[in-house]
């Protein structure tokens, strides 16, 4: 959360044991979940996306559900391990229980 908020995010945080039914109704697909989610101006966001790119995505308005990062990558924002080099990774695009593409590549 102190990566979206470096980079000027408003966040709310709702602590919950259960994802589940707010990743099933907004269509975050099974292969693409990770351990955060969150709403952002009509779109869903999955796991730990980088904030330049949720600003893209609000620039662009493409028309998908949301991005998503799936898993915990090392060197993705909050996952930065010293002494460890980060792995590449994918963002995805997602509509409703429907993985699309990739919208970045680090």
């Amino acid at each position: 959360m102190g990566h979206l908020r470096q980079h000027d995010f408003q966040i709310k945080i709702e602590n919950t044991t259960n994802l589940r039914p707010l990743k099933t109704t907004h269509g975050v697909p099974a292969e693409l979940e990770s351990c955060h989610t969150a709403l952002v101006d009509g779109y869903v966001i999955e796991g730990h996306v980088p904030a330049d790119l949720i600003s893209r995505l609000l620039r662009e308005r493409p028309k998908v559900a949301g991005l998503a990062v799936p898993g915990m990558p090392i060197g993705s924002p909050g996952m930065e391990v010293p002494g460890h080099a980060a792995h590449r990774y994918d963002v995805f695009t997602f509509r409703k229980s429907k993985k699309l593409g990739v919208f970045a590549s680090r």
